[in-house]
């Protein structure tokens, strides 16, 4: 028995009864997702609320922070390192995979030049993101590799990235 094999059951009859209750009322599997974020006073971070968590976000030092807590950047490579966990998780239930650990690990490039105004070749924006994932499973070599592809078919984060969207100021 593999060491998630108990909450990946809980996962399965979970997806069960969401699926049910999807396709007898698909408007209820539309939610709206939320975020805010504010300046802590004169210190400059950041307390960010996400759903009903609050955590703080800062710079470093060399940006008049604090480091009291992850960068913006990193959070998004942790909501993308969290997500892809959460995906595999999903989709080893509904591929009835058996696993005994997964771990992600991102990184991505950015030029700071450009965030402070600064000539820089790069876009404004975080570069060459990548993953690396670590899995341990009985499961074959065949069905862990139709485990990744269903995670990037799936990971909505992943393909929120992946995919040209707009964002707009309301």
């Amino acid at each position: 028995m593999a060491k998630l094999d108990s909450y990946l059951e809980r996962k399965t009859q979970a997806i069960t009864d969401r699926t049910t209750d999807w396709t007898a009322n698909p408007e209820k599997a539309i939610v709206t997702i939320k975020a805010s974020s504010k300046v802590a006073g004169i210190t400059g971070a950041r307390p960010t609320r996400m759903g009903e968590t609050v955590m703080v976000s800062d710079s470093a030092p060399g940006l008049a922070g604090h480091s009291l807590g992850p960068t913006a950047p990193e959070m998004l490579l942790g909501a993308l390192a969290s997500c892809l966990v959460h995906t595999y998780l999903i989709q080893a239930a509904l591929l009835n995979i058996s696993i005994d650990h997964v771990e992600i690990e991102t990184a991505g490039r950015l030029d700071y030049k450009a965030v402070i105004g600064l000539p820089s070749e790069l876009p404004n924006a975080l570069q060459d993101i990548t993953y690396n994932c670590h899995i341990e499973s009985p499961a074959s070599a065949a069905q862990i590799e139709h485990l990744h592809e269903a995670v990037e078919a799936s990971c909505p984060v992943l393909n929120t990235l992946r995919m040209p969207i707009s964002v707009h100021r309301t």
